[in-house]
């Protein structure tokens, strides 16, 4: 159901790295913007009454949906052209298919790669049932984890690679306030290892420090090794 994804990793071919440029996103002005004030780290948190798999279904599903329609907003702005890799800052994603051979591809084709094959899971009755009675299936938990990894993915590319476009169709509010309530769901139940989301770290800090977050909050529960291990960086 999953390919499996993996950053490579580049010789530095005696080259300095290039010089960062600054993160438009990181401006006061910008990470100011929510749509709401709401409490994100009360909405995250498990009802007493709710099974966890039924909440991590229920959350995994509607954030792939908003996730699905922040990039579409911008989607025309990310073509082959434009964002000829998947990078996030001075991160490259690449994926690789069920027998490890390496698939080259464009941001949007790994987007798609993504949104393809979400899809195909929260619609499969067998991994997310939805009719009573029906149980979840033993693999729930992993499959949910590789799920919002890669909607992590997608959520970075869009702040380093677009985040001018979102500005100027007005929607760094909404995606501000999505970031801000993706990152503390999935620190509440460790859903994506930590190094995995540092690349982002310098905006979870910013955007979650006012949400009921700790000022670290990368959680210390079990997380997805397999995550970790599938992933080297690229400078």
């Amino acid at each position: 159901l999953f390919i499996s994804c993996r950053k490579s990793k580049g010789k530095p071919n005696g080259k300095k790295p290039a010089p960062e440029e600054k993160k438009l996103y990181l401006e006061p002005e910008y990470t100011k913007s929510r749509i709401t004030d709401f409490e994100f780290k009360e909405l995250v948190m498990l009802p007493r009454e709710i099974d966890l798999n039924e909440w991590l279904a229920s959350n995994t599903t509607t954030f792939f949906h908003h996730i699905n329609l922040q990039y579409s907003t911008i989607s025309e702005f990310c073509t082959g052209e434009s964002c000829q890799t998947m990078a996030v800052c001075n991160t490259q994603y690449y994926w690789y298919d069920e027998r490890g051979k390496k698939i080259k591809c464009t941001a949007p084709q790994y987007v798609d790669f993504v949104m393809s094959s979400v899809q195909k899971l929260v619609t499969d009755e067998d991994v997310f049932p939805t009719k009573y009675g029906k149980e979840f299936p033993n693999s729930f938990e992993s499959l949910v984890k590789k799920i919002c990894k890669y909607l992590f993915h997608v959520l970075a590319h869009i702040y380093s690679s677009h985040f001018k476009e979102t500005l100027a169709l007005e929607l760094h509010g909404h995606l501000n306030t999505l970031y801000t309530h993706f990152i503390l769901f999935i620190r509440e139940f460790n859903l994506v290892d930590p190094k995995e989301t540092t690349i982002m770290d310098d905006l979870t800090e910013v955007l979650c420090s006012s949400s009921g977050s700790s000022s670290n909050g990368n959680g210390n529960g079990s997380s997805n090794s397999a995550g970790a291990q599938n992933h080297v960086k690229e400078r």
